[in-house]
Protein backbone atom coordinates (compact mmCIF):
# COMPACT_ATOMS: atom_id res chain seq x y z
CA UNK A 1 0.00 0.00 0.00
CA UNK A 2 2.73 2.09 0.57
CA UNK A 3 4.49 1.43 -2.32
CA UNK A 4 1.24 2.14 -4.44
CA UNK A 5 1.25 5.49 -2.42
CA UNK A 6 5.05 6.28 -2.91
CA UNK A 7 4.17 6.59 -7.11
CA UNK A 8 0.97 7.80 -6.81
CA UNK A 9 1.82 10.96 -5.20
CA UNK A 10 4.62 12.09 -7.66
CA UNK A 11 2.40 11.01 -10.56
CA UNK A 12 0.05 13.65 -9.11
CA UNK A 13 2.15 15.95 -9.04
CA UNK A 14 3.63 15.57 -12.27
CA UNK A 15 -0.06 16.41 -13.71
CA UNK A 16 -0.72 19.34 -11.50
CA UNK A 17 2.86 20.55 -13.09
CA UNK A 18 2.09 19.92 -16.71
CA UNK A 19 -2.20 21.19 -15.93
CA UNK A 20 -0.49 24.74 -14.59
CA UNK A 21 1.87 24.46 -17.41
CA UNK A 22 -0.88 23.94 -19.91
CA UNK A 23 -2.83 26.70 -18.26
CA UNK A 24 -0.71 29.10 -18.11
CA UNK A 25 0.64 28.47 -21.76
CA UNK A 26 -2.99 29.65 -22.72
CA UNK A 27 -3.05 32.94 -20.67
CA UNK A 28 -1.12 35.14 -23.44
CA UNK A 29 -3.27 33.80 -25.91
CA UNK A 30 -6.31 34.74 -24.00
CA UNK A 31 -4.68 37.88 -22.87
CA UNK A 32 -4.43 38.97 -26.66
CA UNK A 33 -8.32 38.34 -27.63
CA UNK A 34 -9.60 40.13 -24.48
CA UNK A 35 -7.42 42.76 -26.01
CA UNK A 36 -8.50 42.84 -29.32
CA UNK A 37 -12.64 42.69 -28.27
CA UNK A 38 -11.70 45.55 -25.74
CA UNK A 39 -10.14 47.74 -28.67
CA UNK A 40 -12.80 46.79 -30.81
CA UNK A 41 -15.71 47.56 -28.60
CA UNK A 42 -14.03 50.84 -27.87
CA UNK A 43 -13.77 52.16 -31.27
CA UNK A 44 -17.43 51.26 -32.35
CA UNK A 45 -19.15 52.39 -28.63
CA UNK A 46 -19.08 55.90 -29.86
CA UNK A 47 -21.47 55.26 -32.74
CA UNK A 48 -23.25 52.15 -31.48
CA UNK A 49 -24.47 53.86 -28.16
CA UNK A 50 -26.22 56.59 -30.52
CA UNK A 51 -27.46 54.12 -33.23
CA UNK A 52 -27.49 50.42 -32.08
CA UNK A 53 -27.25 50.41 -27.96
CA UNK A 54 -28.62 47.11 -27.38
CA UNK A 55 -26.09 45.23 -29.67
CA UNK A 56 -23.32 47.33 -28.41
CA UNK A 57 -24.94 46.39 -24.44
CA UNK A 58 -25.12 42.81 -25.31
CA UNK A 59 -21.43 42.98 -26.35
CA UNK A 60 -20.25 44.48 -23.80
CA UNK A 61 -21.95 41.80 -21.64
CA UNK A 62 -20.09 39.34 -22.88
CA UNK A 63 -16.93 41.29 -22.93
CA UNK A 64 -17.36 41.31 -19.11
CA UNK A 65 -18.07 37.80 -19.04
CA UNK A 66 -14.62 37.08 -20.33
CA UNK A 67 -13.22 39.20 -18.18
CA UNK A 68 -14.66 37.31 -15.54
CA UNK A 69 -13.58 34.28 -16.64
CA UNK A 70 -9.79 35.50 -17.21
CA UNK A 71 -9.74 36.75 -14.16
CA UNK A 72 -10.53 33.09 -12.75
CA UNK A 73 -7.66 32.23 -14.70
CA UNK A 74 -10.04 30.61 -16.99
CA UNK A 75 -8.10 31.09 -19.59
CA UNK A 76 -9.29 28.05 -22.18
CA UNK A 77 -13.30 29.61 -21.82
CA UNK A 78 -11.88 32.66 -22.82
CA UNK A 79 -9.83 30.96 -25.83
CA UNK A 80 -12.81 29.51 -26.85
CA UNK A 81 -15.55 31.80 -26.53
CA UNK A 82 -13.58 35.38 -27.34
CA UNK A 83 -13.59 34.49 -31.32
CA UNK A 84 -17.40 34.89 -31.92
CA UNK A 85 -17.71 37.58 -29.42
CA UNK A 86 -14.83 39.22 -31.42
CA UNK A 87 -16.60 39.36 -34.59
CA UNK A 88 -19.54 40.49 -33.12
CA UNK A 89 -17.81 43.56 -31.72
CA UNK A 90 -15.89 44.16 -35.19
CA UNK A 91 -19.52 44.20 -36.80
CA UNK A 92 -21.01 46.96 -34.43
CA UNK A 93 -19.57 49.50 -36.44
CA UNK A 94 -21.08 48.34 -39.80
CA UNK A 95 -24.33 47.73 -37.82
CA UNK A 96 -24.01 51.33 -36.68
CA UNK A 97 -23.20 53.01 -39.91
CA UNK A 98 -26.27 51.12 -41.50
CA UNK A 99 -28.53 52.12 -39.17
CA UNK A 100 -27.19 55.89 -39.40
CA UNK A 101 -28.07 55.57 -42.98
CA UNK A 102 -31.83 53.99 -42.18
CA UNK A 103 -32.26 57.18 -39.66
CA UNK A 104 -30.93 59.88 -42.20
CA UNK A 105 -32.88 58.78 -44.67
CA UNK A 106 -35.74 58.72 -42.64
CA UNK A 107 -34.93 62.34 -41.39
CA UNK A 108 -34.73 63.58 -44.90
CA UNK A 109 -38.22 62.46 -45.86
CA UNK A 110 -39.39 64.05 -43.16
CA UNK A 111 -38.08 67.45 -43.18
CA UNK A 112 -38.52 67.42 -47.17
CA UNK A 113 -41.99 66.80 -46.45
CA UNK A 114 -42.24 69.47 -43.04
CA UNK A 115 -40.30 72.15 -45.26
CA UNK A 116 -43.06 72.23 -47.81
CA UNK A 117 -46.07 71.65 -45.10
CA UNK A 118 -45.21 74.40 -42.31
CA UNK A 119 -44.66 77.49 -44.27
CA UNK A 120 -47.68 77.05 -46.51
CA UNK A 121 -49.36 75.91 -42.81
CA UNK A 122 -48.13 79.66 -41.12
CA UNK A 123 -49.23 81.61 -44.09
CA UNK A 124 -52.97 80.08 -43.95
CA UNK A 125 -52.93 80.91 -39.95
CA UNK A 126 -51.97 84.19 -40.55
CA UNK A 127 -54.09 85.37 -42.90
CA UNK A 128 -57.03 83.70 -41.38
CA UNK A 129 -56.07 85.37 -38.20
CA UNK A 130 -56.07 88.90 -40.45
CA UNK A 131 -59.09 87.84 -41.64
CA UNK A 132 -61.05 87.05 -38.05
CA UNK A 133 -59.07 90.17 -36.61
CA UNK A 134 -61.27 92.38 -39.08
CA UNK A 135 -64.68 94.06 -37.88
CA UNK A 136 -66.43 92.53 -40.49
CA UNK A 137 -65.83 89.00 -39.08
CA UNK A 138 -66.79 89.54 -36.17
CA UNK A 139 -69.34 86.95 -36.46
CA UNK A 140 -66.85 84.51 -37.97
CA UNK A 141 -64.75 85.25 -34.97
CA UNK A 142 -66.92 84.66 -32.19
CA UNK A 143 -65.71 82.43 -29.51
CA UNK A 144 -62.35 82.15 -30.95
CA UNK A 145 -59.55 83.89 -28.65
CA UNK A 146 -57.66 86.05 -30.98
CA UNK A 147 -55.01 86.78 -28.96
CA UNK A 148 -54.55 83.49 -27.92
CA UNK A 149 -54.19 82.60 -31.07
CA UNK A 150 -51.67 84.78 -31.98
CA UNK A 151 -49.23 83.67 -29.37
CA UNK A 152 -49.49 80.32 -30.55
CA UNK A 153 -48.91 81.42 -34.32
CA UNK A 154 -45.31 83.12 -32.64
CA UNK A 155 -44.51 80.38 -31.15
CA UNK A 156 -45.02 77.98 -34.19
CA UNK A 157 -42.88 80.67 -35.94
CA UNK A 158 -40.19 80.72 -33.54
CA UNK A 159 -39.87 76.92 -33.64
CA UNK A 160 -40.23 77.20 -37.47
CA UNK A 161 -37.21 79.15 -36.84
CA UNK A 162 -35.28 77.42 -34.89
CA UNK A 163 -36.00 74.23 -37.33
CA UNK A 164 -34.29 76.06 -39.74
CA UNK A 165 -31.25 77.29 -38.16
CA UNK A 166 -30.71 73.87 -37.07
CA UNK A 167 -30.84 72.15 -40.54
CA UNK A 168 -28.53 74.94 -41.90
CA UNK A 169 -26.35 74.14 -39.11
CA UNK A 170 -26.12 70.68 -40.27
CA UNK A 171 -28.50 69.38 -37.26
CA UNK A 172 -31.43 67.70 -39.06
CA UNK A 173 -32.63 65.59 -35.98
CA UNK A 174 -32.64 69.00 -33.94
CA UNK A 175 -34.52 70.11 -37.45
CA UNK A 176 -36.73 67.86 -38.23
CA UNK A 177 -38.27 67.69 -33.90
CA UNK A 178 -38.72 71.30 -34.10
CA UNK A 179 -40.08 71.75 -37.20
CA UNK A 180 -42.48 68.79 -36.01
CA UNK A 181 -43.72 70.92 -33.39
CA UNK A 182 -44.75 73.63 -35.17
CA UNK A 183 -46.73 71.70 -37.54
CA UNK A 184 -48.18 70.56 -34.61
CA UNK A 185 -49.20 73.24 -32.77
CA UNK A 186 -49.97 75.13 -36.52
CA UNK A 187 -52.89 71.64 -37.01
CA UNK A 188 -54.23 72.61 -33.39
CA UNK A 189 -54.45 76.44 -34.68
CA UNK A 190 -56.28 75.39 -37.95
CA UNK A 191 -58.78 73.40 -35.57
CA UNK A 192 -59.46 76.13 -33.47
CA UNK A 193 -59.67 78.91 -36.01
CA UNK A 194 -61.54 76.25 -38.50
CA UNK A 195 -58.98 76.79 -41.57
CA UNK A 196 -58.24 74.08 -43.90
CA UNK A 197 -54.34 73.51 -43.79
CA UNK A 198 -53.28 72.86 -47.56
CA UNK A 199 -52.11 69.53 -48.06
CA UNK A 200 -48.45 68.28 -47.37
CA UNK A 201 -46.95 67.81 -50.38
CA UNK A 202 -45.03 64.35 -50.98
CA UNK A 203 -41.63 63.79 -50.49
CA UNK A 204 -39.40 63.07 -53.27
Amino acid sequence: MWSIRRFREPALICLAVIMLAACAGQREPAQKMLNDVDAAVSAASSEAAKYVPERLIDVQTKLGDLKSAFNRQDYQAVVKAAPPVLLEAQGLANEAAAKKVDLMKALNEHWASLSGAVPESLTAIRNRIDLLSKKSSRKMAAGIDLNAAKSDLGEATSLWSKAQGAFGNGNLDEAVKAAKGAKAQLDALAAALKVNLPAPASAS
